[in-house]
């Protein structure tokens, strides 16, 4: 992902990553950030990523919920979770829709409907108008623009969210040389 972020740097694609993936983190609390995606394509792969960031960064509230368009009735509890969830939503959750293809019209309707009682839309979809004018922040990853693949743009929106800058030692020590060698007011 290095090569990749080097590669990318003078494009404009890393500051839209690190911008959706800050959006991500401004969810409240755990259980509150949902991710879904179409009934075709359910996106694993990003609710994977997201968990494992949560818990390396220790940032609980991206921990994900994944909304599932027909969930198995004796799934495990995690896996359970319907679109009948996107009812309960409100202020402070935020609602993540991962969709290459145009989004159908019954998510675009929930997706309003969450909006309309507060909570976050954020999107990475694949040149969807309709959708991108639901989302309050968007990437728009369009396969015949894109410098890069919409499996690229969810890993580097996930990394995104949970790059958690603690400064190096060697900052820290600059920072101390700083304090110990800086101006002193003397009598």
């Amino acid at each position: 992902m290095s090569l990749l972020r080097e590669a990318l740097a003078s494009t404009g694609w890393l500051e839209q990553t690190r911008q959706l993936g800050m959006a991500l983190r401004t969810t409240r609390s755990p259980g509150g950030l949902m991710v879904v995606g179409t009934p075709d394509d359910e996106p694993w792969h990003v609710t994977a990523h997201l968990a494992d960031e949560a818990r390396l960064s220790g940032l609980a509230q991206l921990s994900p919920t994944l909304l599932r368009w027909d969930p198995p009735p004796n799934a495990p509890a995690h896996l359970r979770v319907g679109l009948d969830r996107l009812q309960e939503t409100g202020r402070g959750e935020t609602l993540f829709i991962v969709s290459e293809q145009r989004a159908p019209v019954p998510l675009l309707e929930r997706v309003d409907d969450a909006r309309r009682t507060g909570a976050t839309i954020l999107a990475i979809e694949g040149g969807d108008p309709e959708l991108e004018s639901l989302a309050h922040d968007a990437i728009a990853v369009r396969p015949d623009e894109a410098l890069i693949t919409f499996d690229a743009a969810q890993h580097l929106v996930s990394m995104a969210a949970g790059e958690v800058r603690r400064a190096s030692l060697r900052e820290r020590l600059a920072r101390l040389a700083d304090w110990v060698t800086g101006p002193r007011v003397s009598d």
